[in-house]
């Protein structure tokens, strides 16, 4: 008995400046195999569809389990974690594209300097005054601790910037990744005493004016995390926070 084959049409480019092309293989089917496992057996055995030995296929992973979100791509037009994906649940012939909204590197593998580039911009982190043991922190209130934990789960995958169509090589605009965090660590007792500056980088070229509420980010999010939330409520603060800059209260706050 022949043994079952899954069919991948998996599209590659040698280099950032060589054109896209598409190839075609063929690996063995086992039952709940995820994406990852079909490419790792494209790894073991580079030949393609029409039997040439070929370059293995390049692509990025690391956790293998969702936590990463280094394995990001589009699969059958869905960008989403390879990990996390199982064949089963796939239509076939099984295609796979590197995200677009992305620089490509090497066939699957993408620059995400984009994404972390705007996390950089809206100070995504919780500054800390030297090294020496500072003592317990203030303590955050369960309700606000229970949505902000959601916020926090994610894992800059840029699936979500993939589906927003105002992220895109015309635009400047941050996404949805880096707006959620903004809301995380303005909620942060600590975190908010950089609210002021963090709310002013949303107001600039962009910022949060960029977003178009399609509401694509909230759908793809592979962690759930309610990002239009979050954009509605940053809507919200920013308008308050440029009433303080304009009658010249401090930024901080």
């Amino acid at each position: 008995m022949a043994e079952e084959k899954l069919t991948l049409i998996i599209t590659r480019q040698d280099n950032r400046d060589s054109a896209p092309y598409e190839e075609t293989f063929h690996v063995n089917y086992r039952k709940n195999m995820n994406i990852i496992s079909a490419l790792m057996e494209i790894q073991r055995n580079p030949v393609n569809a029409e039997g040439q030995h070929v370059a293995p296929v390049q692509w990025e992973s690391n956790c293998l389990e969702e936590v990463c979100g280094a394995c990001s791509m589009v699969i059958n037009g869905t960008p989403q974690q390879a990990c996390s994906t199982l064949v089963d649940k796939l239509e076939q012939p099984i295609r796979i594209q590197p995200m677009s909204t992305f620089p490509v590197e090497r066939d699957l593998v993408i620059d995400r300097s984009r994404m972390f580039d705007s996390l950089k911009k809206v100070k995504a982190w919780i500054p800390i005054d030297g090294t020496y043991d500072l003592g317990p922190g203030p303590k955050m209130p369960e309700n606000k601790r229970q949505w902000a934990y959601e916020l926090s789960k994610c894992m800059t995958c840029g699936v979500c910037l993939e589906a927003c169509p105002n992220v895109n090589s015309k635009s400047d605009f941050i996404g949805p990744a880096p707006l959620s965090q903004v809301r995380l660590f303005n909620a942060h007792p600590t975190g908010e005493m950089h609210k002021g500056e963090r709310l002013n980088a949303l107001m600039e070229d962009g910022g949060i004016s960029g977003c178009g509420n399609s509401q694509n980010c909230v759908q793809v999010c592979p962690k759930g995390i309610p990002l239009t939330t979050s954009i509605a409520a940053l809507n919200r603060d920013t308008n308050i926070q440029s009433f303080k800059n304009f009658f010249g209260s401090d930024h901080s706050y």
